[in-house]
């Protein structure tokens, strides 16, 4: 098993991918190379940096790319807040998404602050 199989907060992000693409899939077909397009890329690479960080050797390599799961994540945020307002999205839907978001957010934020104290960084 790989080091990111074992991080709930990667199990979440894929978790949260999967859903991503279910919900853009209503998106109307003329978003297809626009916003769906961005928001699954964004959403993929939550999971990505995730499982890039943990298999780096350093916990300095390992932190940027939290960091940089962290700004994917805001991406999203941002990207579900203007399908939202385009009303792709109805307000529970996009409720759930954000509040899952936010989690996923949270443990990203604790996992890497518990490194960067581990590693005295």
């Amino acid at each position: 098993m790989r080091p990111h199989q074992n991080l709930d907060v990667w199990k979440k992000a894929v978790e949260f991918t999967v859903e991503i693409y279910q919900v853009t899939g209503e998106f109307p077909g003329d978003e297809k190379f626009g916003l769906t397009s961005q928001i699954r890329r964004a959403s993929v690479s939550i999971a990505a940096n995730i499982a890039e960080s943990a298999g780096r050797k350093s916990t300095k390599d390992f932190l940027r790319f939290l960091s940089m799961a962290q700004g994917s994540a805001s991406e999203v945020e941002t990207e579900l807040l203007i399908g939202y307002r385009l009303k792709y999205l109805n307000k529970s839907v996009f409720a759930e998404l954000i509040g899952k978001l936010d989690d996923i957010g949270r443990m990203i934020t604790g996992l890497s602050q518990h490194l960067a104290k581990e590693s005295g960084i």
